[in-house]
């Protein structure tokens, strides 16, 4: 069994990107990340604090709109034609959830697609569903690059993904199409679970159920990695139950230091990516 280290393999990828960055910097290119804020989620905030502190250790310019969410539609949708149109802003990231209130798939597709970071629009969206990849949501991109770097093949391979939402299960399922995986996806209403997932060479659980896949539904040196992340207790958990299955499998991702840092460095990947598509 080996563990993938996550936040090694981030840090490999962002010494790499900020070697581009400063290349880019060398040629009189500024990147600049813009980000709206609605509200005051707690979660939101870290995550936020988190980018922007992550922005400036690359040398990336950040700038953040904090916005009430008492904030109607129209103001909103100002906000992000003004991003849309400043030549400083690379790439714009609307920090989800969004308030009840709001249509976020609405309000996502008015990012132009050419500052899309997060690869949520429409346009981008669309060009994944034709194998005609431009921006990757950050954390399938960052799971595509942890099998690249564990040197795993996914052609050919059975891999079952348990979750469906937009930002992980579904591009997900896409990209390893793209890639000649067979991909199952499996959520909520899916029946004997564990005798679908028992098939999979490749394992990939994002539904926010801490330490729901237990032993019997891995088979033996299947490849395990670990979307969810819950806090529990002052803990943090996987949708995977890691101690009850680790030793049966060939690899798997722990929680935290999985997944979380690809995601967070694959943001960098797409800013950079928007930066030299735009040039």
């Amino acid at each position: 069994m080996k563990i993938i280290d996550g936040k090694k393999i981030a840090e490999e990828y962002l010494d790499q990107y900020k070697k581009e960055i400063a290349e880019l910097k060398n040629n009189g290119i500024a990147l600049g990340l813009g980000i709206i804020l609605v509200g005051q989620n707690p979660s939101s905030v870290i995550y936020v604090q988190n980018k922007i502190r992550l922005c400036e250790e690359m040398g990336i310019n950040a700038y953040l709109k904090e916005l009430s969410e008492d904030i109607s539609d129209e103001e909103l949708i100002k906000h992000i034609e003004e991003y849309n149109n400043d030549s400083k802003i690379t790439g714009i990231l609307i920090q989800s959830p969004l308030p009840a209130k709001f249509d976020e798939g609405k309000i996502m597709n008015l990012i132009d697609s050419n500052k899309d970071v997060d690869g949520f629009g429409l346009h981008n969206m669309g060009a994944l569903s034709l194998n005609q990849e431009r921006i990757m949501a950050a954390t399938p991109l960052g799971i595509i690059k942890l099998l690249e770097h564990e040197n795993i093949e996914v052609a050919g391979k059975n891999v079952v993904i348990v979750g469906r939402s937009k930002i992980v299960g579904r591009p997900l399922a896409l990209a390893l199409l793209n890639r000649d995986a067979t991909v199952t996806i499996c959520h909520k209403k899916t029946k004997n679970l564990a005798s679908i997932t028992n098939k999979a060479d490749i394992l990939i659980v994002a539904i926010g159920q801490p330490k729901f896949i237990k032993a019997n539904y891995v088979k033996d040196d299947a490849i395990v990695i670990d979307v969810g992340i819950t806090r529990c207790d002052g803990h943090l958990y996987g949708d995977v139950d890691f101690e009850a299955v680790k030793e049966k499998v060939a690899y798997i991702t722990p929680v935290p230091g999985g997944v979380g840092p690809m995601t967070k460095a694959m943001i960098i990947h797409n800013l950079i990516k928007l930066s030299k598509d735009g040039r």
